[in-house]
């Protein structure tokens, strides 16, 4: 039942959070400050993990190829394939989750329990359309450009491993990587990264905006923001994927 309620507010905040903005120019102005926060602050994260998942998934792969059925350009193809299809748009995304997620429930909480957002609704300021809004828009526009990001990194990551454990060579993992690419899957890996962008910035906005008390309860609703984003996120990664690839 709670559950239920919640949902509904979720429902009713987004309403009010999708309405006109008062002021473009304030809402450009906030929205290029939420990129740097929510997208630009998040690329050494999304570096790091990108590159060494690459590495071990090319290796693991490359370790478990005994069959020499296989041809050898198998471990470029699985490289490939695993990091479009499910690692860069869900893995990084619930790893943004927990970055992004408590960032933002934490910073719309403070600014509740300290009566910003009183002072704002006095002044006659939409604080949900003012607050909220550019940080969705801003993890609409460069969600996908971290997620290009990874994939590009993982693969790089990939052929570095392999070329300094002198298992493949450069020209056969590159083969594999061309090899039965589909381009469809980019438009899946993308649609799931908005998607899972949205979910992760508006429930985090959610906990943050409608929490109680004080501090210790900003930090439960940043914790709650993550568990909650991350949930979502994998049952929506579900869903799209019957409608997407198996439908």
């Amino acid at each position: 039942m709670n559950f239920l309620k919640q949902f509904g507010q979720y429902i009713l905040m987004l309403s009010v959070v999708f309405s006109r903005p008062d002021r473009w120019r304030f809402f450009w102005k906030h929205t290029l400050l939420e990129i740097e926060q929510i997208g630009i602050n998040s690329l050494p994260i999304v570096a790091l993990m990108s590159t060494f998942m690459g590495a071990v998934i090319a290796l693991q792969t490359a370790s478990s190829m005994e069959s020499p059925l296989l041809p050898d350009y198998t471990v470029g193809f699985i490289t490939q394939s695993s990091t479009i299809l499910e690692f860069s748009p869900t893995i990084i995304s619930l790893i943004l989750a927990g970055k992004v997620g408590s960032n933002v429930a934490s910073e719309i909480g403070t600014m509740r329990v300290t009566e910003q957002i009183d002072a704002l609704e006095i002044m006659g300021v939409n604080s949900l359309n003012f607050l909220v809004l550019p940080k969705i828009t801003a993890a609409f526009f460069f969600f996908p450009v971290l997620v290009i990001f990874s994939m590009a990194l993982s693969m790089f990551g990939g052929w570095l491993a392999l070329l300094v454990s002198d298992l493949t060579t450069t020209e056969i993992y590159i083969m594999g990587i061309r090899s039965f690419f589909n381009p469809f899957h980019i438009t899946y890996a993308l649609t799931k990264t908005l998607v899972f962008g949205f979910l992760i910035v508006s429930i985090a906005s959610f906990y943050g905006y409608y929490v109680k008390g004080g501090s210790l309860d900003v930090g439960r609703a940043s914790t709650q923001a993550v568990v909650s984003g991350s949930i979502a996120i994998l049952i929506a990664n579900f869903i799209l994927t019957q409608l997407m690839l198996l439908s």
